[in-house]
């Protein structure tokens, strides 16, 4: 079937880090199944979402973060982003989308504004439970905001009143993974603890998780079994000290199977990004969260928050974070499986499932009722 015999257009916003594609790429794959054509507007560190779906149009427009940095950054930034709304501009005047979809970040800004501009039905995706400050800015002009938690923090004036609650597209391989239960460690039996930073890492991990569990009981030690991702060349020194601690280890700079790692896992500490705290959840895996301080707007903290307060997890903030704190944490629940057991069900029932379908209805409600004309 042809472009144009396909119906109505949906421009989908997204760029920089697969938090934002990813949940961009599943609404692709969703609108496609449902018969509409589909573009993808980014910048070129956002790259497109490759050959596998050769019918998605992608499309390339200047962005740069004008956060952080000099005056010198902060003006290019600026100008970019304004090359970067003239560029879209004139690009939605002739694709004519019904709806575009704006996944946060500063690449999808210019794209929203000239979307609102032309008339087009806006629809904004928030991954985290702090909203982001490119949302924040295009909330006014939004139709509906998509939420992945059941309450988000941030949020001005009436643009709460349009919050729908869709979830945050996980893939099906991690999403199996929670269908198919939570194994309870056996007493005496080993005890599989993953340790990830997400996909930038955590080097803060390298040296607190080994010293954690060096201050752990002999027998407890000799249970253990630690799955860690090591960023860096630091891998032998981290190797050395469990190592010397008597506790087995995988050490890996990234996991190309975290599915199969996920099901093994009776324990996870990690960061508290979007995408690995909807995973956990959709996998129903307890987890100790220690969110990265110097995320923006700390939304990290607001994601670890969230699902801590559901049941699923704790909170153990960086700043204030020693290895004997994690130790007491670390034996504490490997004594009382039953903690574990609890969390996990209550990170699943955390979880929104069937999210890229929700979010895919709420695109194409926004269709129903499409604008007309173009904004002043």
């Amino acid at each position: 079937m042809s472009m144009q015999q396909q119906g109505k257009l949906v421009v989908l916003a997204a760029g920089g880090t697969g938090g934002h594609m990813f949940p961009a790429r599943a609404l692709a794959e969703e609108l496609l199944q449902r018969g509409c054509r589909v573009a993808l507007v980014t910048d070129k560190r956002g790259g497109g979402f490759g050959e596998s779906l050769p019918q998605v149009e992608t499309h390339f427009i200047s962005a740069t973060a004008i956060l952080g940095g000099g005056l010198v950054h902060k003006a290019r930034g600026a100008l970019n982003l304004a090359l970067g709304y003239l560029q879209a501009r004139r690009l939605l005047r002739r694709l004519k989308p019904s709806v575009a979809v704006g996944f946060g970040g500063y690449a999808s800004v210019p794209t929203i504004l000239a979307a609102s501009a032309v008339g087009s039905r806006v629809v904004l995706h928030e991954q985290n439970q702090v909203v982001g400050r490119a949302n924040r800015l295009l909330a006014r002009r939004a139709d509906a905001i998509a939420s992945s938690f059941p309450q988000l923090s941030g949020l001005e004036g009436r643009a709460s009143e349009r919050v729908v609650l869709t979830g945050n597209p996980v893939r099906a391989d991690i999403a199996e993974v929670g269908e198919q239960g939570y194994r309870l460690p056996r007493e005496g039996a080993p005890f599989d603890l993953l340790v990830t930073g997400g996909s930038q890492g955590a080097r803060v991990f390298n040296e607190l998780i080994p010293a954690a569990v060096a201050q752990l009981p002999q027998a407890l030690r000799e249970r253990l079994e630690v799955v860690q991702q090591v960023r860096g060349d630091e891998t032998n020194d981290v190797a050395t000290h469990y190592k010397e601690s008597g506790v087995r280890c995988t050490l890996q700079g990234f996991f190309q199977d975290m599915p199969e790692r996920l099901a093994a896992a009776h324990l996870v500490v990690c960061r508290a990004g979007a995408s690995t705290v909807t995973e956990l959840a959709a996998a129903g895996r307890p987890a100790i969260y220690v969110p990265y301080p110097f995320a923006a707007d700390d939304h990290q903290t607001g994601n670890a928050k969230a699902m801590a307060e559901a049941g699923g997890g704790w909170l153990m903030p960086q700043p204030d974070l020693r290895a004997e704190h994690l130790a007491e944490k670390l034996n504490s629940l490997m004594e009382d499986p039953g903690l574990l057991e609890e969390a996990a069900l209550h990170a699943r029932e955390a979880a929104v499932t069937g999210a890229a379908a929700r979010l895919a209805d709420l695109v194409c409600e926004q269709q129903r009722d499409e604008k007309r004309g173009e904004a002043a």
